[in-house]
């Protein structure tokens, strides 16, 4: 069970820090990542992890802006976002799946556990 929050509502330039948290089992065996859809669009990648941490990818839209890190210890996987557009308004989703490699996962397809999304909102 995903759980995530840390949504808001701010302005450009502002930054939020999101956290997805699980209550079943160590999150150390699962790769994680976060998505997004806007409305009228469909869900996009937007950030991935290791389940050590050691590897991230990012889209190109976010990269040198999101911050994706997690802290096993606290079974949290956080994505910090920061110089907020008014694109990147659209509700957040972690997701994770559990693998015994170091990989990283892109596509939504790769996950199996889901959290709820939370609400990013962006005003100009």
């Amino acid at each position: 069970q995903l759980q995530a929050s840390g949504g808001g509502s701010v302005q450009a330039g502002d930054s939020l820090r999101l956290s997805c948290t699980t209550s079943g089992g160590s999150f150390s065996n699962y790769a994680a990542g976060w998505f997004r859809q806007a409305p009228g669009k469909e869900r996009e990648f937007v950030a991935t992890i290791s389940r050590a941490g050691q590897r991230k990818e990012y889209a190109s839209s976010v990269k040198g802006r999101f911050t994706i890190s997690r802290d096993n210890a606290k079974n949290t996987v956080y994505l910090q976002m920061n110089s907020l557009r008014p694109e990147d308004a659209a509700v957040y989703y972690c997701a994770a799946k559990w693998t015994v490699t170091g990989a990283t996962l892109t596509t939504q397809f790769s996950y199996d556990n889901w959290g709820q999304g939370t609400l990013v909102t962006v005003s100009s």
